[in-house]
């Protein structure tokens, strides 16, 4: 029997480490690269919307114009992985027809995904697209929030700024203008335990952004964050986070710096993002699932309004009472119209939805007025559709 040579096997057995190390150092690092800007995407084969697996978690807004933005993220495989990308859709006529402008996509099947995107107007008219860029759906990976933006967010063709990588985290609620003029992104930072669901800030418009404190979620309740925040009417900050158990709320009245301790809100809700949206007359919009007090499930979309900063809601505005909706997002436009997307069945039907109603709306919640907000429903996209079978 021939004796093995140890010395002979060990450069080998080095070079192989070495060399696994150095590429997953590699990959890990591909997260902080900037992302593929795909044109037309919905004309090409690989973004194809008959190719997707999976559609969901949508934003919305509007240009001063009235031009319509929506974004989502999606991918060819049923599931939320490596092979998500974000895709940019325009409408210019009141959402009867979109039309896919982009796709956001780090590099193909992976390892990075692009996700959780969020689309909003700045007070300058700015139209900004946001999302995150993640090496691997792990909390111990260094999540970024990146961004584009537009000054000419009226028309479906406008030059777009260079990707930008802003911080670290995952933000996919609503930016909040403060009074004092500072914009504050409500961004998770996945990868801290403590003090995770963060502002950063800005008060150069964008140009720099800062981070600031952040709420405190117990390991045993956090479920991803998806926090929003309102400047109530006293200068103090309300932040609604989610938890497992529905919804936890805290309070700071140094602009984000420091934050009380979580608490459970009156709210009542599944662990799923809500929408919370200060309204042009000054009174706050809620989309939740079912009424104020009582938790369901991911069905039922009900629109409130409060008009003493959030402390009562009014009546309930039925939206959508099909099993498998969920994440509103929207905007209020000029003249009063609230846009307002969601998701519904993500694997199935894969539809990207929206609806338009009015502050009047909600607080008549007549049988005619559920009926006329009914038939405001559009779908913005189907997933796993092709464009000819459209």
């Amino acid at each position: 029997m021939k004796s093995i040579n140890f010395k002979k096997l060990i450069l080998p057995v080095l070079f192989i480490s070495l060399f696994v190390n150095i590429s997953y150092a590699v990959d890990k690092k591909t997260h902080l690269d900037p992302p593929g800007i795909v044109k037309n995407p919905a004309t090409t084969v690989e973004y194809s919307p008959g190719k997707r697996k999976f559609t969901g978690i949508s934003s919305l807004a509007v240009s001063q114009e009235g031009r319509l933005w929506a974004v989502w993220y999606t991918g060819i495989t049923p599931a939320e992985d490596a092979n998500n990308y974000v895709v940019v859709a325009t409408s210019g006529d009141k959402g009867e027809t979109w039309e896919e402008v982009l796709a956001i996509d780090p590099d193909g099947p992976g390892p990075v995904r692009a996700f959780d995107p969020e689309v909003w107007l700045a007070p300058d008219g700015k139209l900004w697209v946001f999302w995150a860029q993640q090496v691997q759906p792990a909390r111990s990976t260094n999540c970024g929030v990146w961004a584009i933006s537009t000054t000419n967010s009226g028309s479906n063709n406008p030059e777009w700024s260079e990707p930008v990588r802003l911080t670290d985290g995952v933000m996919m609620c609503k930016p909040v203008v403060l009074s004092t003029g500072e914009w504050a992104l409500p961004v998770s930072f996945w990868h801290l335990w403590e003090g995770s669901a963060k502002i950063v800030a800005s008060d150069d418009n964008g140009q720099t952004w800062s981070v600031r404190g952040g709420v405190n979620v117990p390991r045993e309740v956090r479920n991803h964050d998806e926090h929003m925040i309102v400047e109530r009417k006293d200068g103090s900050l309300w932040m609604l986070v989610r938890t497992k158990y529905g919804v936890g709320e805290s309070v700071s009245h140094d602009r984000g710096r420091s934050w009380s301790p979580l608490v459970p809100s009156k709210i009542q809700h599944p662990a799923a993002r809500l929408f919370i949206y200060r309204l042009n007359s000054g009174n706050l919009l809620l989309v939740k699932h079912g009424p104020v007090d009582l938790k369901t499930q991911r069905s039922h979309l009900f629109a409130f309004i409060s008009k003493d900063d959030g402390h009562t809601w009014s009546d309930g505005l039925l939206l959508d009472e099909r099993s498998g909706v969920s994440y509103p997002d929207g905007q209020q436009f000029s003249d009063g119209t609230v846009y307002l997307t969601y998701d519904f069945s993500r694997t199935k039907d894969q539809n990207i939805m929206m609806t338009s109603f009015t502050e009047e709306d909600i607080k008549s919640t007549s049988a005619r007025k559920i009926v006329e907000v009914y038939q405001n429903r559009r779908v913005i996209s189907s997933g796993g559709v092709k464009i000819s079978d459209r």
